[in-house]
């Protein structure tokens, strides 16, 4: 009697799978089948396969490395740069602040500093990127060090928009650590920073992985701060920043630019595709210590 039910159920659960995967991947197909195009057969039709080879997709990409406005492997260069320092920098301090906070959650400072990390992700982008940019142009001078059009800027900047996630998620994760294990490492004679990084830090690899995808990918496809920070003709523009060069006041290189978008895409998606299994199993982990 139950099982017509279960088989309808199911039929349109797929349904609406398939139809929501067709929607995530079309923006990825757009990409592919552009960048085997020609600017022309783009404008003409967009979406069909009628233009696309793979002598035009070479052409293409062949064209985007070796443009000299573009500066492919410079802004290739870039981007690595920023993504793993910025990331690398979020893992190490949001998971030294989440174990603070975690292990004094009943004290007020802790539940303050916690409360304002999760506030401070409400605050869109928008509101703060005048005055943020007018701040370290200032604490720059203070200083002596150029935070603007800068490594050391941005990756500064990238701290402090993704420290509150990276806390979040983290803090989550080491509530659910037995606190017996610090205390007998303790008595043992460890110091501070010993538990940290001897027993909590090597705990946290399944979560790890969870937040270097996320911070990672929003840090290599970010246009707004890059822009704005390193300026849109600086030395140090990141590839989404370079795409720029192929938008002109009269004529627009799709061409270019989706050859260029699909170069940008591959280290994501070879970087996810190594790491699936960590995301996957960091974010079961941290459901169930959450």
């Amino acid at each position: 009697m139950n099982r017509t039910p279960k088989k309808s159920v199911l039929a349109v659960q797929t349904v609406i799978a398939i139809v929501v995967a067709l929607y995530i991947l079309f923006p990825f197909y757009m990409v592919c089948v552009n960048s085997a195009k020609s600017t022309t057969s783009i404008t003409n039709d967009p979406v069909g396969l009628a233009g696309a080879s793979f002598q035009q997709l070479v052409s293409n990409i062949t064209g985007v490395i070796h443009n000299t406005h573009f500066n492919f492997w410079r802004a290739f260069g870039s981007s690595v740069l920023i993504t793993v320092l910025s990331t690398g920098l979020l893992i190490l301090f949001g998971a030294m602040a989440a174990w603070v906070i975690s292990r004094n959650q009943s004290k007020k400072w802790a539940a303050f500093i916690y409360f304002t990390f999760i506030a401070s992700m409400i605050i869109p982008f928008q509101v703060v990127m005048l005055p943020l940019v007018a701040t370290f142009r200032d604490v720059g001078k203070f200083v002596g060090i150029s935070m603007i059009q800068s490594i050391p800027g941005i990756v500064f900047a990238y701290l402090g928009f993704g420290g509150a996630m990276t806390v979040f998620i983290l803090t989550g994760f080491i509530k659910g650590i037995p606190y017996e294990l610090e205390e007998a490492a303790a008595i043992d004679g460890c110091a501070p920073e010993q538990i940290f990084f001897q027993i909590i830090f090597p705990l946290l690899k399944p979560v790890i992985m969870t937040v270097t995808i996320l911070n990672g990918m929003w840090i290599w496809n970010d246009f707004l701060l890059p822009s704005m920070m390193l300026g849109l003709a600086g030395d140090h523009k990141t590839i989404p920043v370079a795409v720029q060069s192929f938008i002109g006041s009269y004529v627009t290189e799709w061409n270019m630019i989706m050859a260029a978008a699909l170069l940008a895409i591959i280290p994501m998606i070879v970087f996810f595709l190594f790491g699936q299994k960590q995301i996957v199993q960091g974010m079961i982990d941290g459901a169930v210590k959450g």
